[in-house]
């Protein structure tokens, strides 16, 4: 089998993309690293599916049939169409990088960029009702353990902060001390945002910070923490998620409108379309969800059913003010129909 020089194989220079171009010069997240690479490991695995050896598959062979036979083999291994989309993207960067370093493989990486996006259908996101939001956060019980679990599920909903966010707080993070007590989170892109604390969410985090690091408990720089092999760890999304949906399956039998599926996520965008749904600034509530741009906090904008009522009622005209069709006197309306 004959090979290629290796500059010319496409898989040449993932290892100078993740770990230096992105992780590097881009500053990405280590979360974001990651699905790069995990999108192109799954993209290496077509390529020997199909009978290709990494030493032959060069970026001229990355073609855009190539590729629309890769989004239909993610879908055939049952690959939601955002997962294949994100996929596809990751790749278009790839070549993108490539490209910018050698000005050979830019016909390409225009071609790769070429391959179109799979359309997904926009679905409604759930939410916790007020009702259900308050019975979940309320459903764990006074042991040490359910304390913990219930000051995670509330700062999740008070800060609207992201679950990675959550698991990578520190003690010297939280500020409880101040006129007003706040969170210093580190979000993508290792940007940094404070967002203020609710009485509430207050009162259960010095609760927690009294059970859980004292003098005699394990020592750790972690707000959130597993203890495994008498060392504590960072806790887990994994754990997270099962803290959650043990106790939504708790109170499921007497919320039958509890969403199908309540996961960490839930409680930020439930968080945000309240802020929004309560008349605060979509600019505010972009900053204290952390992001970037307003655009991408449109997607939590969801009115609620009285705010569109209230605009319709703005722009529909007093119906009752109208005077009736017919007149009262019934001789009239007899005249009016050709009687006598």
């Amino acid at each position: 089998m004959k090979t290629k020089d290796f500059d010319k194989l496409f898989f040449s220079k993932t290892r100078d993309f993740l770990d230096e171009y992105l992780l590097v010069q881009c500053s990405r997240s280590l979360h974001t690293i990651k699905a790069y690479r995990d999108a192109l490991t799954i993209f290496r695995r077509y390529v020997t599916s199909q009978g290709l050896s990494l030493k032959i598959f060069g970026f001229e062979d990355c073609s855009r049939d190539f590729l629309l036979g890769f989004m239909e083999y993610l879908q055939q291994e049952g690959y939601e169409k955002s997962s294949c989309n994100q996929r596809l993207a990751a790749i278009k960067s790839y070549m993108w990088y490539v490209a910018d370093g050698d000005i050979t493989w830019q016909q390409n990486a225009l071609m790769v960029s070429r391959v179109p996006f799979l359309k997904k259908p926009e679905k409604e996101k759930a939410i916790l009702s007020e009702d259900c939001l308050k019975v979940l956060l309320s459903a764990p019980d006074n042991s040490k353990l359910g304390i913990r679990d219930a000051t995670i599920m509330i700062i999740l909903y008070d800060s609207a902060i992201r679950l990675s966010e959550l698991l990578g707080l520190k003690i010297s993070d939280v500020n409880l001390q101040k006129e007003t007590p706040y969170l210093r989170i580190r979000g993508k892109g290792d940007k940094e945002r404070i967002v203020s604390l609710s009485d509430t969410a207050v009162a259960h985090l010095k609760n927690y910070l009294c059970l859980f690091h004292h003098s005699s408990t394990q020592k750790t720089d972690y707000l959130f923490y597993t203890v495994i092999h008498e060392r504590a760890n960072a806790m887990s999304p994994g754990n997270v998620a099962r803290i959650i949906d043990n106790y939504a399956e708790m109170i499921r039998p007497n919320y039958p409108d509890l969403p199908d599926k309540v996961h960490p996520h839930m409680f930020r965008r439930t968080r945000a379309t309240n802020l929004y749904q309560s008349d605060v600034e979509l600019e505010l509530v972009s900053r204290i969800l952390g992001h970037a741009s307003t655009q991408t906090t449109r997607i939590y904008a969801k009115p609620s059913l009285e705010m569109i009522k209230s605009a319709m009622d703005k722009s529909t005209p007093e119906l009752n003010s109208e005077q009736p069709l017919w007149p009262d006197n019934e001789d009239e309306f007899a005249r009016i129909c050709g009687l006598r």
